[in-house]
Formats: structure tokens, sequence, C-alpha cells
């Protein structure tokens, strides 16, 4: 598997996720910077990372969601492309129109950040099939905007169509039915708010994100 991590002005989770994709799949990711045009064609799985963007200027995300390599993104995920965005990279994501919804302003206006425990809502995702049918795990959080909202038509096509990957165990931000993560409808773009980049090593907090990035490497093998 070949992957890659976009890095847009003033993302900070750029290195954590080249190093837990390096971990996991044993090779180095290409770095590519916001500016370029193309993501190259050999490329199987794009990290759309955290941080805050462009300063979380105007509204978190929709800057970097009109830098020029997300043009391609778009095209590459609308023809399978697996991708991921993590905290500000969901914000990215919806943003730039691959996934629903938006992020707003956490419930109590403050920012979190702690160790989260989440459900697996499903387990049978091309990011969660390596959980082997574990149902609760943990992985940081560190938001200030990660308040999941939809109108009423998209939250119930999310729930019909088993598109809540994660929930949230003790809601932390006041997202609706509990949405830490959600994939679109072909199943091959999720956003999530928590950060499985930073647990894939037992020294640093635990390894619970690394199943997650097992199932990508495993459903392109």
């Amino acid at each position: 598997m070949k992957t890659a991590v976009i890095t847009f002005p003033a993302s900070n989770c750029d290195r954590d996720a080249r190093t837990a994709l390096a971990k996991v799949t044993g090779r180095e990711p290409v770095a590519i910077w916001h500016r370029e045009r193309e993501i190259p064609k050999d490329i199987d799985f794009v990290v759309v990372p955290g941080g805050f963007s462009y300063g979380d200027y105007l509204r978190s995300g929709a800057i970097a969601a009109r830098s020029p390599i997300m043009q391609d993104l778009k095209k590459r995920a609308d023809n399978g492309l697996l991708v991921a965005g993590f905290c500000n990279g969901f914000q990215v994501l919806t943003e730039a129109g691959l996934l629903p919804g938006a992020l707003m302003r956490n419930r109590d206006l403050k920012f979190v950040c702690k160790p989260q425990k989440l459900t697996i809502a499903n387990g049978k995702s091309r990011f969660t099939k390596a959980y082997n049918g574990k149902k609760d795990i943990v992985i940081p959080i560190a938001h200030h905007d990660g308040n999941y909202f939809a109108d009423k038509k998209t939250i119930d096509s999310l729930e019909k169509n088993g598109q809540v990957i994660f929930r949230y165990d003790g809601n932390p931000n006041g997202s609706l039915n509990d949405i830490a993560g959600i994939v679109n409808e072909a199943g091959n773009v999720l956003g999530m708010m928590p950060h499985p980049e930073r647990v894939v090593d037992q020294s640093v907090g635990g390894t619970d994100g690394t199943d997650l990035f097992k199932s990508v490497l495993n459903s392109l093998t």
C-alpha cells in the first residue's frame, strides 16, 4: 500500500499521521503540500491530518478545503481512492463536500483534550474490519469545533446506510447521535474527530488506532 499525507499551513498532526502510516505499512508515506495540484497516480490511501489549517479563520477547514490539491482529491475520491480525515481533516472534508454535515463549536464552548472512549458502530467498514468485532476503543480527542451537525434527512440517511462508524461514549461536544466518525455513501472516505494516528504505540498511550490503519491495508490486499 502506498500512502500520502496532505499538509496545509498550520497542520500539526501531519507528522503523527506519517509516523503511524510508516509503522503499519512499513513504507514511508508521500508528503503532499496543499498547493500541489495532483496526487501521485500510484497512491492508494490519503490522510488529511489534524491541526488548525489556516489558523481556523473563517470556519475550521473552510480555507483548506479550497486549496489546489483538494480538487484532485475530490476527483480521485469520487473514483474510489481511500481517504481519511482526522480532526481538522474531518472539518476539511465536510467543507470540501466529500462528506455531509458540518462540525460546529463544541456544546460547552471549550476546547476538549482527553482520551475518549468510542463505540465502533459499524465493524464491517473498510476502516474497521481489522478490529474483528471489538466494540469499545479509546482514541484521544483534541478539538474546539467537533460538534457534528446535519439536517434530519442526512442523519436518518447516515444511520440507515450504516455510515456512522464511530460514536462517543459520553458525548464530549454535543454531536448529534453521539457521532464521532462517518463515511461517505460509497464507504471509501472517512471523517472522524478523534486522532487514531496518536495511538499506534503503547509507549505513547495505546494502540487502539492501529487496527484502523490495518483495516485500510487489508482492504487493499
